[in-house]
C-alpha cells in the first residue's frame, strides 16, 4: 500500500503591498497566534519601548533597536484560522524583511536566555533541597 502524501502548507508567506519596493510587507504566518505575534511585535518595536525604564524585562546585550520601522503590527484573520498577518513598514530604504529577520533572531535569543536562567534556577533549587535533606 502506498503511503498517502500529506499536503504541506507553507509556514510563511510574504505579500508585498502594491507600489512598494519591499518596504511594506505582510508576512502570513501559519499555525501561530497572539503568543508569537505579540512577542515578535515587541522585539521589533522595542526601540520606543526601551525608553520605558519601568519595563520588567531585561533584554540581553545582543538585542538592538530599530528606528527604521515605521509601522509594525499583526492581526488574526479569524478565530477559526490559526494564522496571523504580520505587517511591517520601513523607511530609509530598509527592506521590511530585515527587521523581521532580526526580530525573529532576537526573539530566539531572549527565549534561550530565559530558558537558561530557568534551568539554572531549577538546578540551584534541587541542590538546595538535597543539601537540606542531608
Amino acid at each position: 500500500a502506498m503511503a498517502e502524501e500529506v499536503e504541506r502548507k507553507p509556514v510563511l508567506e510574504m505579500v508585498q503591498a502594491d507600489g512598494t519596493d519591499g518596504n511594506c510587507v505582510t508576512f502570513v504566518l501559519h499555525d501561530e497566534d497572539h503568543t508569537f505575534g505579540n512577542s515578535l511585535r515587541y522585539m521589533i518595536m522595542k526601540n520606543w519601548l526601551a525608553a520605558d525604564s519601568e519595563s520588567p524585562l531585561v533584554l540581553p546585550a545582543s538585542v538592538s533597536c530599530s528606528p527604521e520601522v515605521e509601522f509594525c503590527g499583526y492581526s488574526i484573520t479569524h478565530p477559526s484560522e490559526s494564522k496571523i498577518n504580520f505587517r511591517i513598514q520601513t523607511r530609509g530604504g530598509i527592506l521590511a524583511i530585515e527587521p523581521f529577520r532580526r526580530g525573529l533572531t532576537e526573539l530566539v535569543d531572549v527565549c534561550q536566555h530565559v530558558l537558561s536562567k530557568f534551568e539554572a534556577s531549577v538546578k540551584e533549587y534541587k541542590a538546595q533541597r538535597e543539601a537540606e535533606m542531608d
